[in-house]
């Protein structure tokens, strides 16, 4: 019975727009609707029961009981009318009802005598919506009953309120990831672009620094070389922040002798103690002299706890002090400290010391200088450590910073000695490939210093075209180059030339993980910019050394299995002969779900294998299936995806191939 002027709401465009907002209609089933109307036909003791939502030409059912179709025209619905009112519309008896009385509905079809619709109305105002309960005999429903039609009305809207705000989420939660990541790309290359030259200004100053100098032209080099220490700290202070927020920096677990590590934070500290000011370390009798666990943090945190003690403190005492404060079978628990007599914190800044950028006094960073980044830094470096660092302080008497860490047990782990081997008689020839002229001519100095020859190339493709010429002892490799990069002429070198010549990556970039992509492109060694002279020999003399192989394998975490083993010497065994029968074919099946743009079986395959790949703490991996998964509920693969899983298979190989020796 159609209708052409069936009644509409005044406020029609405007209840459209908030129905289209949640995004509901022709959506599939879901448990939640589907609960809701079995409640309502229970609560009224109905056959029939539905929820719905009205657009411009339909009445379109989310969930329904004994109706048997998914949308019927607007004009044959009782709930046009509904959606007019403001409380329920009930119909006892639709053959005493003038309106309906002669409806197709009632008279046939469905045969509804009884009619009661809600109207499902928004937090604005708009009635997108009813819930209905319809049966075939007369009938009136108690208080009790309206009253539970309406709670289940406005859990209906509310679950439609929620989802709409975790979409919302869902989308901000997008636009930030890529915000960070666009961030991190900044960071790196800005990282690049001021490494660079200050690469140059380092490295040309120890030169100088070498040469003779009068006591005032060595005052004047020695607060240059101050100042482009404090230059690159607060380059790296940026990038530890940007690789901690995209949860890109990882704690290490090696073993490393305490003591020395402490003692060399001493001795690298006491050449900056103030003349007025004592500083001490102080070392309990039974603290351990091995433990495993991330030095480098260790050395980190404590260096800037320590520096920033002797930077606010002009006269008395900075001491540092560690206590074992509990032992275990398996692990240490020591408590760290750095104490002063400094200029102190105030009480209301005690708070807020460890955010951003933040400094207990303005007039701090004036005198002193200073990001504002370290104590931040600092704060999440032992938060990843599963500790969290505390401070007493008082204003003019000195502050102390403290917190606990727990490391592993190495009683059985005698401490690595790296002996290098005797300096070379012979000279080295050495091929840089290298595009910016000033270190060129920085890196030719270094090494004629060394007692080495080299050849300059500005990009990988003269390199290579030098390579295929002249018979060279290693490579040092810049990244960035134009033409061909450090990336592509190396792969050229390893794959199309099949040498096996020493590659030192040498770069100013940054970038999350660019050390291991090295090494899998098949470099042995990698020295970031600005390099110190020490550390570029180091790195020479080591891939020269023919007892080293110059080879790079992947490192396999098994902590994680060992620590739920619970001892059981098997447990390891059964975990590696798992993921050796299971996760080489579904790399494969992987593989063919993502050249055949099979969405689903991707999905799968790649929310099982994280699993796997999580537990033997291979991140990377399990980083770029979690990307692949993504593409997948998306419904689309990148092209990037598309080009990279052949790098995924063959890590997948190298994986297999270290399990099979360990197993």
């Amino acid at each position: 019975m159609s209708n052409p002027q069936q009644p509409l709401p005044h406020n029609e465009t405007e209840r459209l727009a908030a129905l289209k907002r949640y995004n509901i209609l022709d959506s599939l089933p879901e448990h939640i609707f589907d609960d809701a109307t079995k409640l309502v036909s229970y609560i009224c003791a109905v056959p029939i029961a539905h929820i719905s939502f009205i657009d411009e030409s339909r009445q379109w059912f989310k969930s329904e009981i004994g109706i048997g179709v998914s949308e019927v025209p607007r004009e044959i619905s009782f709930c046009r009318y509904t959606i007019l009112d403001s409380e329920m519309v009930e119909i006892g008896d639709t053959h005493l009802n003038e309106r309906f009385k002669n409806d197709p509905n009632v008279v046939d079809g469905f045969k509804v005598r009884f009619y009661a619709g809600i109207p499902l109305t928004t937090p604005d105002g708009y009635n997108i919506g009813t819930i209905c309960a319809i049966d075939h005999i007369s009938k009136e429903l108690n208080e009790n009953q309206k009253n539970a039609l309406s709670i289940v009305a406005k859990h209906i809207i509310n679950q439609l309120e929620l989802r709409t705000k975790n979409t919302e989420l869902a989308a901000q939660k997008k636009i930030a990831q890529r915000a960070v990541l666009a961030k991190d790309s900044f960071l790196a290359n800005m990282s690049h672009e001021i490494r660079t030259p200050l690469n140059a200004i380092i490295g040309f100053t120890d030169l100088l620094a070498e040469t003779r100098l009068d006591t005032i032209q060595r005052d004047y080099i020695n607060s240059v070389q101050i100042a482009e220490e404090n230059l690159l700290l607060i380059v790296n202070d940026i990038l530890d922040l940007s690789k901690i927020e995209s949860g890109n920096l990882t704690i290490d677990a090696h073993p490393f002798n305490l003591k020395n590590t402490l003692k060399h934070i001493y001795d690298l500290l006491k050449v900056k103690v103030p003349a007025n000011v004592e500083f001490n370390l102080f070392l309990d009798a039974d603290m351990p002299e091995m433990v495993i666990g991330d030095q480098g943090r260790l050395n980190q945190i404590l260096v800037n706890l320590a520096g920033n003690s002797l930077k606010f403190t002009e006269e008395g005492e900075v001491t540092v002090s560690v206590k074992k404060t509990a032992e275990t079978a398996d692990n240490y628990s020591l408590r760290f400290s750095v104490k002063d007599t400094g200029i102190g914190i105030p009480e209301k800044k005690l708070k807020t010391i460890f955010e951003r950028f933040t400094q207990a006094e303005e007039s701090t960073t004036r005198k002193f200088g200073g990001t504002g980044l370290g104590l931040n830094i600092v704060k999440q470096l032992i938060e990843l450590q599963h500790s969290e660092i505390q401070v007493k302080s008082k204003l003019g008497h000195g502050s102390e910073f403290f917190f606990t860490l727990t490391y592993k047990k190495a009683d059985d782990v005698e401490e690595i000695k790296t002996t290098l081997p005797v300096h070379n008689p012979d000279k080295y020839k050495i091929l840089l490939c290298e595009d910016n002229v000033l270190n060129q001519k920085l890196v030719k100095s270094v090494i004629y210093n060394f007692g080495y020859e080299v050849d300059i190339a500005e990009n990988g493709e003269a390199g290579i075209q030098l390579l295929s010429k002249n018979k060279y002892d290693l490579i040092l490799m810049d990244l960035q180059m134009p033409v061909k990069d450090g990336y592509q002429t190396t792969q050229y070198i390893r794959n199309e030339m099949k040498l096996n010549i020493p590659i030192i990556a040498m770069t100013a970039h940054s970038l999350v993980g660019e050390q291991e992509r090295c090494y899998k492109e098949g470099m042995n060694s990698y020295v970031p910019k600005p390099f110190k002279q020490a550390v570029l020999l180091d790195a020479i003399k080591t891939v020269m050394n023919k007892d080293i192989p110059l080879t790079q394998k992947r490192n396999i975490d098994l902590s994680f299995i060992d620590e739920v083993s619970c001892g059981d010497p098997d447990f390891r065994k059964d975990m590696i002969y798992l993921f050796l029968e299971k996760i080489p074919n579904e790399v494969m099946q992987l593989e063919d779900a993502i050249h055949k743009n099979d969405v689903d079986t991707a999905k799968k395959l790649s929310h099982t294998m994280k699993s796997s790949l999580d537990i033997f703490m291979l991140k990377d991996l399990s980083n770029y299936v979690s990307i692949i998964e993504k593409e997948a509920n998306l419904g689309e693969f990148s092209t990037e995806t598309v080009g990279k899983i052949n790098t995924l298979r063959t890590e997948i190989t190298e994986v297999i191939a270290i399990l099979k020796d360990i197993k």
